[in-house]
């Protein structure tokens, strides 16, 4: 489990095999390297990977399933720049928002514009990967909700109806320390929306079937799902 605060920025080069090298070289490394063991979590980039080779003092290596090749950019790009953040732990300030490290889809910069005190940027689906978006994100892009970029978490500013584009204004730290500030538009990026989100989705879909589990039902819950006063109350939100 992550924030979506990026702690440093790295190199990442792949060693073959679906093994990858990530070099830690900025002046934030130690955040990184201070305590990392073989084993470990480590957001690349939004991608939850495992350490399993530590190199001292200058970064370490992960290797990367076929599904998250297949669901992400991991590798797509040699000597590219990534953003490291590594796991939650017990007591840890949650700045961000839970972030698991699972991406969802792969979205495209489209517009990115500088503005007194923040970059406005656009993302939208790549052109072959629409149905994937459809079906995986789009449900979950609300205005003024969460979504992760690169594992960054950030606030949508805007999006549409469907969830095909949304905006995000990004601070100027934001933008310098990370590596929003290498894309260009038509960069592909990784996404992951907001756990909470999916939970509730699920929750109000289950709620929908004409024939719920027993353990399903609910007075509460009307047949389209929606949560009434009454499930409020039972739950202690009133």
């Amino acid at each position: 489990m992550f924030t979506g605060l990026i702690q440093s920025l790295g190199k990442l080069k792949s060693l073959g095999n679906d093994y990858f090298q990530i070099s830690c070289t900025s002046s934030n490394s130690y955040q990184i390297l201070q305590d990392l063991a073989i084993g470990d979590s480590v957001a690349v980039d939004g991608i939850c990977l495992t350490v399993v080779e530590v190199l001292p003092a200058k970064g370490f290596v992960a290797v990367a399933s076929p599904e998250t090749l297949r669901r992400s950019t991991l590798g797509s790009f040699p000597d590219a720049w990534v953003n490291l953040e590594t796991s939650l732990r017990a007591g840890s300030k949650l700045g961000g928002h839970f972030v698991t490290g699972h991406v969802d889809a792969i979205g495209t910069l489209a517009t990115s514009t500088q503005t007194a005190n923040a970059w406005e940027m656009r993302f939208t689906a790549p052109p072959t990967a629409n149905a994937a978006w459809q079906r995986q994100i789009s449900p979950y892009i609300v205005s003024k909700g969460s979504i992760a970029v690169n594992g960054i978490s950030l606030t949508v500013a805007d999006c549409d109806d469907d969830g095909n584009w949304f905006e995000i204004a990004v601070i100027p730290h934001s933008f310098s320390e990370t590596n929003l500030s290498y894309l260009q538009p038509g960069s592909l990026v990784n996404l992951e929306a907001d756990i909470l989100g999916k939970y509730v989705a699920k929750f109000l879909r289950s709620g929908s079937k004409s024939h719920p589990e027993p353990w399903e039902e609910s007075p509460a819950i009307n047949s389209l799902g929606t949560i009434t006063p009454d499930f409020l109350v039972e739950h202690g939100f009133m």
